[in-house]
């Protein structure tokens, strides 16, 4: 996976590495910081989180087209900043009145249009990395290196956000709602750090910022032409794609909203033994070694580098076997934190998930891209049962807040529910996302390319919006019924991929 790559490959994944870095940790905390310091309904702090995420995801097809007129290396640079003028608005403690409510939403717009500008086009210069003969068969271990570097920026970010906001509390003396800022300031610092690694490594990917005069024509890559008939297949299957996507999306970012509302109102704010060490994430990085290096013990070519990985293994697993000799006591486990399961997944199974595909391609048995996208639907769904037999015995949102405020002792569930829902959630994740990509930039007609892939930004969106749904059934109804919904929706639009399925593998 990580043989042959140009170095340019790892400028661009370390500088979205910081950039993402500084999102999911502002991202780990927003809502719960909605609520606390504006006094917002769970419903209403979700539509404004939806709408925001909406943004995120909807203004990279604006980026996209402004970078086709003045090239993709000055809108990622113009993103950055434009997102740092935003964080820098989110950092200043203002009170919960309405200028601070104000700021806050000129903050998001402008964190919004500067990822919009960032966001799509830094993977657009990814992908030029790539088309040139003698490395077109890199293009996608290349991005599932990228995606993994986004993912190791996401699994620091909740520990980042909680331990700043304490540090903030215990040692500067700022109150709860005023000490969420110096997480938000966080991003600031790591926006810098993108733009150092940007600057500095920009020599080795200088030729696909765009913007330049048009290469001469021995560099003119061949073009495949369509019918109108094939084009038209090709556009409505991708639009099929996109509809099922909407709902996948809307299912899988609960976790910024009703999964976080569900681990601060009902899993145990505490946790000890075994299970504690799920909260450091220093042993989640230990577990990411062991998982590298083992691949790497049985995939490598000399004995020089099956004894690095050796040693590598059991460095790791002897940092794991020591923290576990010593646990003591208990320790707290704070909403947020829930939020590096899932990037942590994403980085430790991916070289699992392409080692077990390459294995069933070599056996002529893969399956087509649109069944992985089907098959992701039905396991997010899964993964909401589960969350449907942790809320056995719990009481409603509005009943355990109130039965909180009258004093009484109130149920809660293990952390484990939540740390196997991220599990599950992230097997979808990894069939439907990479896949989902990979089938736009594939299927797509040539000439549509952008506007194709701008689509799938889209339906992310769309599915970002919808997103809000998840705060208002938070309230009266039971937890069963709320997980339901998202349930019904993922096997619903499985169900309507499976229908479709002749037609999508057939442009596929």
């Amino acid at each position: 996976m990580f043989e042959n790559q140009p170095k340019a490959l790892y400028a661009l994944a370390l500088a979205n590495t910081g950039e993402r870095f500084g999102y999911y940790t502002m991202i780990a905390v927003f809502a719960l910081f909605l609520r606390a310091n504006f006094g917002l309904e769970p419903g209403t702090a979700g539509l404004i989180y939806s709408i925001f995420l909406g943004l995120v995801y909807f203004l990279p097809l604006i980026g996209g087209i402004m970078a086709d007129k003045f090239g993709y290396g000055k809108m990622v640079t113009i993103g950055i900043l434009v997102m740092f003028a935003g964080y820098l608005f989110l950092s200043v403690p203002l009170g919960g009145g309405t200028v601070a409510f104000i700021a806050m939403l000129a903050a998001l717009f402008l964190i919004s249009f500067g990822t919009g500008l960032f966001k799509g086009n830094l993977q657009v210069m990814v992908g030029n990395l790539y088309d040139t003969p003698e490395l077109a068969d890199k293009r996608d271990s290349a991005f599932s290196i990228f995606y993994m570097a986004i993912n190791i920026g996401a699994l620091f970010a909740p520990t980042a956000a909680v331990r700043i906001k304490e540090w903030a509390e215990n040692s500067l003396g700022y109150a709860g709602n005023d000490a969420y800022h110096f997480s938000f300031a966080v991003a600031c610092i790591s926006l810098i750090v993108s733009m150092a690694i940007y600057y500095a490594f920009r020599s080795t990917f200088k030729h696909v910022e765009g913007g330049e005069p048009k290469k001469d024509k021995s560099q003119k890559v061949a073009v495949e032409e369509l019918t109108p008939q094939q084009t038209r297949e090709r556009i409505v299957a991708l639009c099929l794609v996109f509809a099922v996507v909407i709902f996948f999306w809307m299912a899988f970012h609960q976790n910024g909203l009703t999964l976080t509302y569900f681990a601060d109102e009902f899993v145990n704010p505490t946790s000890s033994g075994i299970q504690s060490m799920a909260f450091d994430v220093v042993n989640l990085v230990m577990i990411v070694f062991m998982v590298y290096s083992l691949m790497a013990f049985f995939q490598g070519k000399t004995p020089k580098a099956k004894s690095i990985s050796a040693v590598v293994f059991l460095f790791a697993l002897g940092i794991l076997v020591y923290k576990y000799n010593n646990i003591s006591g208990t320790v707290s486990v704070s909403a947020p934190i829930f939020q590096q399961f899932n990037p942590f997944y994403v980085v430790a199974l991916t070289p699992i998930s392409m080692a077990i595909f390459s294995s069933l391609a070599a056996k002529g048995k893969e399956p087509s891209a649109p069944r992985k996208i089907a098959y992701g639907m039905i396991v997010a769904g899964s993964a909401y049962f589960l969350m449907v037999m942790a809320s056995q015995g719990l009481l409603t949102p509005v009943g355990q807040k109130m039965a909180k405020a009258a004093g009484e002792t109130v149920p809660y569930a293990s952390a484990n529910w939540l740390i196997g829902t991220y599990l599950i959630l992230t097997f979808g994740e990894l069939l439907l996302s990479p896949m989902g990509i990979s089938f736009v930039s594939k299927v797509a007609p040539p000439k549509y390319k952008g506007a194709m892939m701008g689509g799938w930004f889209v339906a992310t969106a769309i599915g970002n919006l919808l997103v809000s749904v998840g705060g208002y059934l938070w309230g009266g109804l039971s937890l069963t019924v709320v997980w339901s919904v998202f349930i019904v929706l993922c096997l619903l639009s499985a169900a309507f991929m499976f229908l479709m399925m002749k037609r999508l593998e057939k442009v596929a």
